[in-house]
């Protein structure tokens, strides 16, 4: 039986916003209104979640849900055609400063059309409304919003945090398996940057987590959401601490770029670069060869890939370089200091890495 709803906040002053954690939230037109301007409302959802729960979001707004835009699926919807698209049908819908964007579906649906919402009208409302383990505990959250570009994930983007976040556990039911397995990289990412205890918890949970227990699933998406909340609220537009929620990021970006967009899901790629981010750590002399097993182990435990595809040296050199961490000509990355320790660093020894690009992906 799932828990009943709980809510967090990510207080940022004025831009501050709840975030809830429940099952059948997608019913609760309380919850759902109670951050929305008064303005008319366009959903996006997209082709696989749409046909599961758009009937149902209709019918908690009524008459107030009366205009949509049902997307593709896949990472290539985040390109500027999706987005031109949307643009035409927010003006056909007459959406105004006072009107919202509702994001119904997973990390994609909410990152293009929180980035809609961003740059409407120089920036509209968003409630997000994620329907998968992926994006409730992460990309929902801290509003960074973003399409891709042929040279790389996340180019174009701007941080426009939504009215609220409402993780419906419901709709985890009908979340693939391997969708549940790319979430559950995030969910590991968060223990592995700053909670070893939790990384225990994990570890001991992972068969319930992975057979969809819904107190188990409450409970994790409760304590990654905790730990982004925290970090978010300390660095909102990742000047410092919240890059540390790109561990595994920087490697896991380059491989889905090199590999088109649509190969590997956002959370497989994050677990074969967290693997690296380990090893690196490891050359680094900060972690040892039993804390490096252990988080492949985790990973390879909860079916995720921990085997990097053969890229190249040189094109991940050059994706690595385009990464939004890098300064100076400098790939900074995150690295591990110990399990539940991350740092986020361009003073590390470039043959640790190079070291661990020639084995791995070379």
């Amino acid at each position: 039986m799932a828990p009943p709803p709980l809510t967090l906040t990510i207080d940022l002053g004025a831009r501050s916003y709840p975030i809830h954690i429940g099952a059948g939230l997608l019913g609760d037109r309380a919850r759902l209104e109670a951050g929305l301007p008064g303005g008319r409302l366009l959903i996006v959802s997209n082709v696989t979640v749409a046909p599961l729960y758009l009937a149902r979001l209709r019918a908690s707004l009524g008459s107030r849900a009366d205009a949509e835009c049902i997307l593709a699926d896949g990472e290539a919807t985040k390109s500027l055609a999706t987005l031109g698209l949307l643009y035409d049908r927010l003006a056909a819908a007459r959406i105004g400063r006072d009107g919202a964007i509702l994001a119904l579906g997973g990390g994609v649906i909410g990152d293009v059309a929180g980035f809609a919402a961003a740059t409407w009208q120089r920036g509209i409302a968003c409630l997000q409304l994620p329907t998968t383990l992926l994006a409730q505990v992460d990309s929902s959250i801290g509003g960074k919003t973003a399409i891709n570009h042929a040279a790389g994930k996340n180019l174009i983007g701007a941080f426009h945090q939504p009215v609220a976040v409402l993780a419906d556990l419901d709709t985890l039911a009908t979340l693939p398996d391997r969708e549940l397995r790319a979430g559950l990289a995030e969910v590991i990412k968060s223990a592995l940057i700053k909670d070893p205890g939790f990384l225990d918890w994990l570890e001991a949970s992972l068969p319930k987590l992975l057979a969809r227990d819904p107190a188990a699933l409450a409970e994790a998406i409760r304590r990654a959401c905790l730990i982004k909340a925290a970090i978010v609220v300390e660095d909102e537009r990742e000047s410092g601490a919240r890059a540390l929620l790109n561990f595994g990021h920087t490697f896991g970006h380059a491989i889905e770029t090199a590999s088109g967009y649509g190969e590997w899901l956002h959370g497989e790629a994050v677990a074969i670069g967290m693997v690296l981010a380990a090893e690196t750590s490891a050359r680094q002399g900060w972690l040892g060869r039993a804390e490096v097993l252990r988080v492949r182990t985790l990973l390879e435990r909860a079916g995720l890939p921990v085997k990097a595809p053969r890229i190249g040296l040189a094109r991940a050199h050059e994706l690595m370089s385009l990464d939004k961490k890098a300064a100076g000509g400098r790939v900074r990355l995150v690295l591990l200091k110990s399990l539940g320790h991350a740092v986020f660093t361009g003073d590390y020894d470039g043959r640790a890495l190079e070291a661990v690009l020639a084995e791995e992906v070379a």
